[in-house]
């Protein structure tokens, strides 16, 4: 016990603390530091049950340093076109079309049925979507026109959800979360954009972001609970911050030249 200069029985969580310290004083990631915990912890369930040695474990569940979340990652406009350009199955620009537009889960993709799509009101109802929660969603033109285009080719089946696997031994039921995964896997190798189904969904966002599009309303088209969710976007949305500065900066320096003359020069 290296780490402690004192017998392991009087181990307290003020010693946790310290140690804990010494670890982030050395310049340890978060992720390093819990491993450290977590090896603590097991050792003192093995005095326990394995030595009898009795005595309050000082490291308790749920202590472990919060991990920072990353920044959710979007495509820029250049890749969002290379994408694309790469996509030439219809049904598979319909549904990568509906995650970049409609800013849909892939779940929420897989379990979208004939029924769900008002194509004459250009919306979709999203009935299976996270927490059980339903929402409305609605279509650009080219996402419209993607779905109709695949609507237009899908082969006939009885299942009623929209997506269907199209090779033989499977042909015709309903594709899988994870058969639409492998299809963005493959379009990322082919076009040389790392990507996966959830950036398309975080490129929808801040996309509407740079386009002045207010928080609340991309928290209910995400079908995010709490607004904090969706506010992390505008931590990646730069180009937004940076029109809204440069325009509030030359309203106050036209207010500062007609108040303050003679200050500027």
């Amino acid at each position: 016990m290296l780490w402690v200069n004192v017998p392991i029985e009087d181990v307290d969580r003020q010693k946790v603390a310290e140690y804990t310290d010494h670890l982030l004083y050395k310049r340890l990631k978060p992720k390093t530091i819990n491993c450290h915990l977590a090896c603590i912890r097991v050792f003192y369930d093995y005095l326990h049950h394995e030595e009898g040695i009795h005595g309050n474990n000082p490291i308790k569940r749920g202590s472990a340093l919060r991990m920072p979340k990353p920044l959710p990652k979007h495509l820029r406009d250049e890749e969002v076109g290379i994408l694309f350009n790469s996509i030439t199955r219809p049904r598979d620009r319909a549904i990568f079309r509906i995650m970049l537009r409609c800013g849909l889960r892939v779940d929420e993709v897989a379990n979208l049925y004939i029924s769900d799509l008002d194509l004459k009101r250009n919306r979709i109802f999203v009935r299976n979507g996270k927490g059980r929660k339903e929402r409305v969603v609605y279509v650009s033109q080219d996402a419209y026109e993607a779905i109709v285009h695949y609507l237009r080719v899908r082969p006939f089946s009885k299942a009623k959800k929209v997506f269907l696997v199209e090779k033989r031994l499977y042909s015709g039921k309903p594709i899988s979360v994870r058969g639409i995964q492998k299809r963005i896997e493959y379009y990322s190798r082919i076009s040389g954009i790392n990507v996966s189904c959830h950036q398309l969904r975080h490129t929808m966002a801040t996309q509407m972001l740079n386009a002045d599009a207010v928080v609340e309303t991309i928290q209910d088209l995400l079908g995010h609970t709490g607004i904090n969710t969706t506010e992390r976007y505008c931590s990646v949305s730069n180009r937004k911050v940076m029109r809204d500065y440069f325009k509030a900066m030359e309203v106050i320096m036209q207010r500062s030249a007609r108040e303050y003359p003679l200050l500027i020069h």
